[in-house]
C-alpha cells in the first residue's frame, strides 16, 4: 500500500515523530511523509505513532492508497524534497 501521513503534534514530539517515521517513509516537507509499505509496517507505524503522540492535542492524518499509481500530485512553488523513482 502507498501511504501519505500528516501531522501537527506539540513542538516537544515534532523531532521524535519525524525520526520515527523517517526510518519508514520518505520526508516531503514539513510534517509530511509519504511511501510504499507493507500491511505490517503500516501497523507498526500506527502503533508507534499512538505512543508518540497526545490523542487529546495532536493530529495525525494517515491517507491510504492501493499503490503509487492512484496518486496525483501538483506541486505550486518548490518541491522541497522530491521522490526519484529509479527503474
Amino acid at each position: 500500500m502507498y501511504l501519505l501521513v500528516v501531522y501537527d503534534v506539540d513542538v516537544n514530539r515534532v523531532n521524535k515523530v519525524h525520526k520515527f517515521l523517517k526510518t519508514y517513509l520518505h520526508w516531503r516537507q514539513n510534517s509530511v511523509f509519504e511511501g510504499e509499505i507493507s500491511r505490517a509496517q503500516f501497523n507498526e507505524i500506527k502503533r508507534g505513532l499512538k505512543e508518540l503522540i497526545d490523542e487529546t492535542s495532536d493530529s495525525v492524518l494517515i491517507y491510504r492508497l492501493p499503490n503509487k499509481n492512484y496518486l496525483y500530485i501538483d506541486v505550486i512553488g518548490i518541491e522541497k524534497n522530491p521522490i526519484e523513482f529509479i527503474i
